[in-house]
């Protein structure tokens, strides 16, 4: 059953951004000429005005074919016909749908939640060197680590893990003022936990704070501005070497883990609420990743539309619609390749594992 709900999750996802794209061309008045969900042969489909709905068999993906998206045409209420802001926003309406809908889940998750730990310092363990009148107080809060933000608790634990080593710089907001700690040594100190194991601690105690519903939902908005840090510092890593192809995941990859997510918690409710957070990373991910100027995502059709524009400006003479298609089909192909590559890794490491 985990596994369907993160099947079902995970078409959702692409669903609100196939949605978007919809909703943003009717409003346009581009003729869409079928909506569905899902890919594959048709389960169910039926037709409404001049769009085809369809329901189709396999659990993975959709689309909404619009007139003229790839080719030129004579038909008045085409995609390449509409004005180019019209185009714009048609494009980027998929990715705006899915940070709106990730934000809704970010909110949904935290609702329920009466109490949560917060980055701001309540009092130091006995061993701990790194509060003085030159170090940490207690009182502060925590608002940026190595240049980053902290918006929750964990983000101080990420960012510990992110940058090694025993020397950061700390913003602390303290007494309403912004302190800033330099070069600061951050020492940590071999403890014995509660169940009898050896681990290492700073000795920093975090507060804990009752939500009211403002705080709640800040705490939703907090979360989606992570989820969003995240996937550009996963592109940095990919950049800089520090990551590679081997290491992306894939739809099978991706239901598994939100599987285990679901089956490793306490009850239902947990698991839903763990599996809809899942689910709000994963639909940041979706819309920042399609924004990324690589051709037949959105993003490149935005660049594209942008470099067309320039040239049809320059040139004064439009360009043909089928030359953008080649690129896009080019990239296509090499998108599903690399889809293919991901998907059979992602198996081959769950039947190994």
């Amino acid at each position: 059953m985990s596994i369907l709900f993160a099947i079902l999750i995970f078409s959702l996802i692409v669903f609100a951004h196939e949605l978007g794209h919809f909703v943003a061309a009717k409003l346009s008045g581009v003729q869409v000429n079928e909506f569905a969900m899902f890919m594959g042969p048709a389960l169910v489909k039926w037709k409404r005005g001049e769009t085809q709905y369809s329901i189709r068999c396999i659990p993975f993906g959709g689309y909404c074919a619009m007139e003229g998206e790839d080719s030129d045409t004579d038909n008045p209420r085409s995609f390449q016909k509409a004005a180019r802001w019209k185009r714009l926003i048609i494009l980027a309406a998929g990715c705006f749908m899915n940070f709106v809908f990730a934000l809704l889940l970010m909110v949904v998750v935290y609702l329920p939640v009466k109490e949560a730990v917060v980055p701001v310092i309540s009092s130091f363990e006995s061993f701990a060197t790194v509060d003085g009148e030159n170090g940490l107080q207690v009182g502060d809060e925590i608002v940026a680590f190595d240049g980053e933000k902290i918006r929750v608790r964990s983000d101080f634990d990420m960012m510990l893990m992110l940058n090694p080593g025993d020397t950061h710089d700390i913003t602390v907001k303290r007494n309403g003022k912004l302190v800033e700690l330099q070069n600061f040594v951050m020492e940590q100190h071999p403890v014995t936990n509660e169940d009898g194991t050896q681990g290492y601690r700073y000795g920093i105690v975090f507060t804990s704070k009752q939500l009211n519903i403002g705080d709640r939902i800040d705490m939703g908005w907090r979360q989606f501005l992570n989820s969003g840090r995240q996937v550009r510092i996963s592109l940095q890593m990919l950049f800089n070497g520090s990551a590679g192809v081997s290491d992306l995941s894939g739809p099978v990859a991706i239901v598994d883990m939100m599987s285990e997510t679901a089956e490793s918690s306490e009850s239902t409710l947990d698991a839903v609420m763990n599996l809809l957070f899942f689910a709000g990373i994963l639909s940041t991910n979706l819309g920042i990743m399609n924004l990324l100027p690589i051709p037949a995502l959105d993003g490149g059709r935005i660049f594209a539309l942008a470099v067309t524009t320039a040239i049809e400006k320059i040139t004064k003479k439009k360009v043909n619609p089928k030359y953008e298609g080649y690129i896009h089909a080019v990239g296509l192909v090499l998108l599903m390749a690399l889809m293919v590559f991901v998907i059979f890794k992602d198996i081959f490491m769950l039947f190994k594992g």
